[in-house]
């Protein structure tokens, strides 16, 4: 029996023994790994460079960028050339030179609701719808600023040009009436967007005293806020071929009445045009 068992025993430490033999041996962990060193030219950092240089993100200070296009000078584009000759545009271009259509009659004219030198409700009262509109505002305006305004004469028929022009030419001589009236067809008072405007007395009215007082003042300063311009400024006689008329106002709206203000032209040069002195 004590033989049987140690023979057991001795064939167990036998088994032992063979199964830590038949182990394969366990790599060592304790060693760090060395990496190969990255080809900067091959990763994405290089790929992201090479994206950012082609979109022009990361350009530095000397790098040659393309300029800005020149923005085109207002009144130069075709649109505006066209408005300029369509006289039943609010830009039109009316002078000695441009005349309106013989048959040229404004089919939205209105009785501006402002104060007039007189009370009747005639040709000379009306004006544009949208011209009308502007001029309530701004006679409004005005009001609140303590100036107070009155209206002369507005639109002119063609014949009523006519016989006006006709009989500054018989008073005067037609060369120096020129000076100071149109010529049928030529005259900003038929497109029914010029205005002559006086303070509310009517003293001065279209008369070269009215250029000293604080109406014409206001008018010259502010009538730009609401669309209109003085059309013979003092010193462009040889551009507009009218003397200066500081009670003369023509509508051209708010965009276009800023632009002249702002760089101190007169509408022939808001178009480029040449000047028209010595023309009809």
């Amino acid at each position: 029996m004590l033989s049987v068992l140690l023979i057991c025993i001795l064939a167990a430490v036998a088994i032992t023994a063979c199964g830590k033999e038949n182990t394969p041996p366990q790599p060592d962990n304790s060693a760090a790994v060395s990496q190969p060193e990255a080809n900067p030219s091959n990763g994405n950092e290089g790929q992201g460079n090479a994206a950012r240089e082609s979109s022009g993100q990361g350009a530095g200070p000397d790098s040659e960028q393309a300029p800005a296009a020149n923005n085109p000078q207002k009144g130069s584009s075709a649109a505006d050339k066209a408005a300029a000759a369509d006289p039943h545009s609010i830009a039109v271009l009316v002078n000695k030179e441009l005349a309106l259509p013989e048959d040229y009659e404004p089919s939205d004219l209105v009785y501006p609701d402002v104060r007039f030198t007189f009370k009747e409700k005639i040709e000379k009262r009306m004006m544009r719808s949208e011209a009308a509109k502007a001029l309530e505002e701004m006679f409004a305006g005005a009001e609140r600023d303590g100036i107070y305004l009155a209206g002369v004469s507005a639109y002119r028929s063609h014949s009523t040009q006519t016989s006006l022009f006709n009989r500054y030419v018989a008073r005067d001589g037609e060369e120096k009436a020129k000076t100071y009236s149109a010529v049928p067809g030529h005259s900003e008072h038929e497109t029914g967007l010029a205005i002559d405007i006086s303070a509310s007395d009517g003293k001065c009215a279209a008369e070269d005293c009215f250029g000293g007082t604080k109406e014409a003042e206001w008018l010259a300063q502010h009538s730009a806020e609401y669309g209109f311009i003085i059309r013979y400024p003092e010193g462009k006689e040889a551009i507009t071929g009218y003397k200066y008329e500081p009670w003369h106002l023509r509508y051209v709206g708010k965009e276009i009445a800023a632009d002249i203000f702002e760089r101190d032209i007169t509408l022939e040069e808001y178009y480029d045009a040449v000047p028209v002195s010595g023309t009809p």
